[in-house]
């Protein structure tokens, strides 16, 4: 881990490869968040492709609009969610839907890093 970052509505740790989030119970995720992502990848990423983690162990709700405003940030390469609820399995189903990135869903966070790593990898900046 390159360091951590603390938000009124999570954390995020930033790695070589990837940010990894986890969002505080009961919140919104609404689409002036990422502004921070933006910022995170200006600053930690700059000429780097990255992946986006979403590690969810708190319950709370996302605006689907903010994934069109993440679509936008062009050194992200992946998005991933790590949960090994089947509920989060397949409410990433429908995110997936407004998203245009490589977005998929996984039970363990080895499994996420792996495929964020193989990502990032293969793509160029």
């Amino acid at each position: 881990m390159i360091t951590k970052l603390t938000y009124h509505f999570g954390i995020a740790e930033i790695h070589e490869n990837y940010v990894i989030f986890e969002m505080n119970e009961g919140i919104t995720v609404k689409p002036e968040y990422n502004d921070f992502l933006l910022n995170i990848a200006t600053k930690y990423y700059i000429n780097k492709n990255f992946g986006y983690i979403t590690k969810r162990v708190n319950s709370y709700s996302v605006d689907p609009r903010v994934y069109f405003e993440t679509s936008k940030i062009e050194n992200l390469v992946a998005f991933a969610v790590v949960s090994s609820e089947d509920i989060k399995a397949a409410t990433t189903e429908v995110e997936k839907i407004f998203l245009k990135k490589p977005f998929e869903h996984f039970k363990t966070m080895n499994e996420a890093t792996s495929w964020i790593d193989s990502i990032v990898e293969k793509s160029t900046v």
